[in-house]
């Protein structure tokens, strides 16, 4: 496991997971696209997102940036995951789980773990123990068109 300075926190599949790693723009726009997500299209508000998170996790094989998210958190109670998302080439291969754990490295004795999942990903969070926080409703103000 790794710590938040950067240092490699496990290999799997020849899959290096890494917390708050280093990216290029150009690596991460092509992966957001892949997905098909919008806020490829907005680099700009993107890169600093993520290059300013409270911790960023990143998959990669052979240097190829397969798998990126990251969490914006108080540091101490709460802690929110907005993305977390992995090559589709790659779908089904435990790098989204290798990535949660290196969360859960950080996270794991915090009070309150939050996301907003949809489609496939409800089942796979589900797997990792998240579930649907009591009668409340997801809602937000949301300039994409994916969802």
């Amino acid at each position: 496991m790794q710590d938040q300075s950067g240092l490699v926190v496990g290999m799997e599949m020849n899959i290096e997971i890494e917390i708050n790693g280093v990216i290029e723009e150009s690596e991460t726009i092509d992966l957001y696209r892949a997905n098909e997500w919008s806020s490829a299209e907005r680099p700009d508000l993107l890169m600093p997102a993520l290059q300013n998170a409270h911790t960023l996790v990143t998959a990669r094989k052979s240097d190829e940036l397969v798998g990126i998210g990251y969490a914006i958190s108080d540091g101490h109670l709460v802690v929110y995951y907005p993305h977390m998302l992995v090559h589709p080439n790659y779908h089904g291969q435990g790098i989204g789980r290798k990535m949660m754990d290196a969360m859960q490295s950080v996270y794991s004795d915090f009070h309150m773990q939050m996301l907003t999942a949809d489609g496939e990903a409800i089942e796979f969070y589900k797997a990792l123990g998240f579930e649907r926080a009591g009668v409340t409703e997801p809602m937000w103000v949301y300039s994409g068109s994916e969802h």
